[in-house]
């Protein structure tokens, strides 16, 4: 009954619950069942809430093995297209800490953005329109490293948005350079062909480890190896900043490697605010680096600079701010293409909505002090700290007491505070260079 005419079995959970390796659901798995689930329910979420919904239901050691037995046969499968593009981000998403070169999923997901970029070239060429042009979108987004962009946006909104025309699949292209164990196997390494992968996780596995006819001995220098070592130790200790404290011995073994962690990024912008909080003096070399080396990334410095102004009026956050006022490093102007330094950008993309949005922070801890929902004292420091970073800022003639908008704010913020000692002898100090 449950495949007769009248009662026609559903495709979609079919694929999803019904894959290729036997027993895989059958056996009672209710992991494996409750991702089964995930995917055919959560497409109407955003991304990165499915993403995550499945990092909480799988254990990380159970992670990959899942993902390669149920996941990853969907991408290259019939099921529906809003299901294949969140098993692209949740594949994605697995390693997003690290650069998607790093991804282990990299190939199998290029060979996919290669054959539906082919098939929609080929109907377009036709007079039509390919069905999955988002999907070859999504790819694309991803794996240029971009992926956090789709992660607002649900499976079923990414599904039906339309493209723009330069944004079809004709006028997407990646560097193959980058995924060269793809489109050139070397020895040792054999590229995930998407047509042999439909078969099981059983293939992929065979794919995955040379035989021995294939396998290159290669030859690591202990230099190379010890390189390596730092590195990986360096990028564990610049992960872990985010969440607590290091020890002084920690930091001064990652601060001479965060050159090498930036480029290309180890973190996230997402992940900066944090890093301020707990590791203030890394931050501004942190911060450095990532501004320097942006020039390669296509969206340029500005995920780095709009953190910068969404900080906190706090002490970490104003050290921070004056250090990259004076920082004279070379960079390139992603507004004109030429030349100039971290300091220059810093003042014009950053510092006003630094200052705008601090005393917004502070109009509001003031409005939750009075209404009873905090306690402490947020509020007086800040009003103090910010008035004191204001005035080092005058005081190293960063900014002048002329009347720009930046100033005429400051003037009533410290006016409407001149209750507080700073804000008072600030108020005092630019009424003067106004008159």
């Amino acid at each position: 009954m449950a495949g007769s005419r009248l009662f026609p079995k559903s495709s979609t959970v079919s694929n999803i619950l019904s894959p290729t390796f036997p027993g895989q659901i059958s056996s009672g798995d209710p992991v494996r069942a409750s991702v089964a689930h995930l995917l055919v329910r959560a497409y109407t979420l955003p991304c990165s809430t499915a993403a995550q919904a499945f990092s909480q239901l799988v254990q990380p050691t159970a992670r990959f093995q899942l993902a390669l037995d149920a996941l990853l046969p969907l991408l290259n499968s019939s099921v529906e297209l809003a299901q294949r593009i969140l098993v692209s981000f949740i594949l994605y998403s697995m390693y997003t800490p690290y650069p998607i070169s790093l991804n282990p999923f990299k190939s199998a997901l290029y060979a996919t953005f290669l054959k539906e970029r082919g098939h929609a070239i080929e109907i377009a060429a036709e007079g039509g329109s390919s069905d999955n042009e988002q999907l070859v979108w999504v790819l694309w987004k991803i794996l240029k490293g971009d992926g956090n962009d789709i992660g607002p946006y649900s499976p079923s909104t990414l599904t039906r948005s339309p493209l723009l025309p330069e944004l079809r699949a004709s006028n997407l292209f990646l560097d193959e350079e980058n995924f060269a164990e793809t489109s050139t196997p070397e020895p040792g390494i054999v590229a995930i062909n998407p047509h042999q992968w439909e078969g099981g996780a059983t293939v992929l596995a065979q794919k995955l480890s040379p035989s021995p006819a294939q396998t290159v001995e290669v030859k690591v220098t202990p230099e190379e190896d010890e390189k390596k070592e730092r590195i990986a130790q360096g990028m564990k200790l610049l992960l872990a900043a985010r969440d607590r404290v290091l020890t002084l011995t920690e930091q001064r073994i990652l601060t001479p490697m965060i050159p090498n962690l930036t480029s290309p990024p180890m973190i996230t912008s997402m992940d900066l605010p944090s890093i301020v909080a707990n590791n203030p003096n890394l931050a501004y070399q942190l911060f450095s680096a990532l501004l320097t080396a942006a020039n390669a990334q296509s969206q340029g410095p500005y995920p780095y600079l709009d953190v910068l102004t969404k900080l906190p009026p706090t002490l970490p956050s104003f050290d921070l701010i004056v250090r990259l006022l004076q920082d004279t490093s070379i960079i390139i102007d992603p507004a004109t293409g030429g030349k100039t330094i971290i300091a220059d950008i810093v003042h014009v993309e950053v510092l006003g909505r630094f200052i705008h949005e601090g005393i917004k922070w502070l109009d509001n801890a003031e409005r939750e002090e009075r209404e009873g929902l905090i306690s402490d004292d947020r509020f007086a420091k800040g009003v103090q700290n910010l008035c004191r970073f204001y005035a080092s800022l005058l005081r190293l003639s960063i900014v002048g007491m002329g009347l720009d908008a930046d100033t005429a704010e400051m003037a009533h913020f410290t006016l409407r505070n001149s209750r507080f000692e700073e804000a008072n002898t600030l108020y005092r100090l630019l009424a003067a260079g106004r008159f």
